[in-house]
């Protein structure tokens, strides 16, 4: 299919919407320019008045596409698609001449992206591994063979050369189920599931016009993905006679990777996860329950309350087997003192 759009002087972006045109601006533009920027991103946009519509600045992402308009998107200058390191100090727990095994903290972005091209893990290791990672999977993602939410905390493991790529890689894809890859989280959930132990096998893909959420999907469903979480309840806040709590520690067990995969799954049973703004926003009403001391550190607390404490994999020179373990970190411990108390 050819680009619907005709470049313009500069880095504007150029197009008339068709007879099929429909739905909101955000979504639409987003959609017509594929992989290259993120919703967010569009919408952000439009808000700082980068969008003419048949002459005129349009300020809402809200508003709805109009058959035989014109469109006008002033686009920012692309980034250099090269990573550059930056001295960003790293909680390594082992290293080697094939891999880099770190304890990733909150607020750090794996590799970089639209709206993070700096700042990120992979920034941090082209500076501390110089030029052992070039190339290795990919200009972008260098010695990257998994990956964390911004905001969930926990281990990693990174290549530094392509044999520990394509090996660490297979184990990631094989998910632990012939080989002896293991990934285990914990995570802080808003009411307490029925059964203390259980398995969510319920696929996932991405959700209807938001191409950054993911969501529930019906078994036949063209997009739908195999999802497979193990969990365990370790600890319940406030329980009550009757067996519900009004939070729970539970550790998960992946046997599939998904994007957002325990979020999802936690949501999709009715406990999602304290913190969490995408899938578990309607829950935060919940924190009024708790004394004042409490619902501040509940409230304030500015993420999604998950951490990956556990990795294990084989070594891909040495055949190994690799375990390593991170505690909680400081702030969902202070939260679930919070909650204990």
């Amino acid at each position: 299919m050819s680009d619907p759009f005709k470049q313009a002087s500069g880095i504007r972006k150029v197009l008339t919407a068709d007879e099929n045109a429909e739905g909101r601006l955000d979504a639409w533009l987003t959609a017509q320019l594929g992989e290259e920027f993120s919703r967010s991103r569009v919408k952000v946009l439009i808000k700082d008045g980068q969008l003419l519509v048949n002459g005129a600045v349009v300020l809402d992402p809200q508003k709805k596409v109009r058959s035989g308009d014109n469109y006008e998107l002033l686009l920012p200058e692309p980034e250099d698609p090269t990573p550059k390191g930056e001295d960003i100090p790293l909680d390594i727990l082992y290293e080697d001449d094939d891999l880099i095994v770190i304890s990733k903290p909150a607020g750090m972005v794996v590799h970089p992206a639209a709206g993070n091209w700096t700042g990120t893990l992979v920034n941090a290791l082209i500076h501390h591994c110089g030029d052992s990672l070039s190339g290795i999977g990919g200009v972008r993602r260098p010695g990257i063979v998994h990956r964390l939410d911004k905001d969930t905390t926990g281990v990693m493991v990174v290549a530094k050369n392509d044999i520990a790529h394509r090996h660490l890689s297979l184990q990631f894809a094989d998910h632990g189920r012939t080989m002896p890859l293991e990934r285990a989280y914990q995570a802080i959930v808003w009411g307490r599931p029925r059964s203390l132990s259980g398995t969510i096998d319920v696929p996932l893909g991405r959700s209807t016009g938001d191409r950054t959420r993911r969501s529930v999907k019906r078994p036949d469903s063209q997009d739908a993905d195999e999802a497979i979480t193990h969990y365990a309840v370790l600890e319940r806040f406030h329980e009550n006679p009757d067996a519900t709590a009004l939070a729970a520690l539970v550790e998960c067990h992946l046997e599939t990777g998904r994007t957002h995969q325990i979020r999802v799954h936690m949501a999709h049973i009715g406990h999602p996860l304290l913190g969490d703004t995408v899938y578990g926003a309607h829950f935060r009403t919940k924190a009024n329950l708790l004394p004042d001391e409490a619902r501040k550190v509940v409230n304030s607390f500015g993420r999604q309350a998950l951490h990956a404490y556990m990795l294990q994999f084989e070594h891909p020179r040495t055949g190994k087997l690799m375990h390593f373990e991170v505690s909680l970190p400081v702030d969902m411990v202070e939260l679930a003192e919070a909650l204990r108390r």
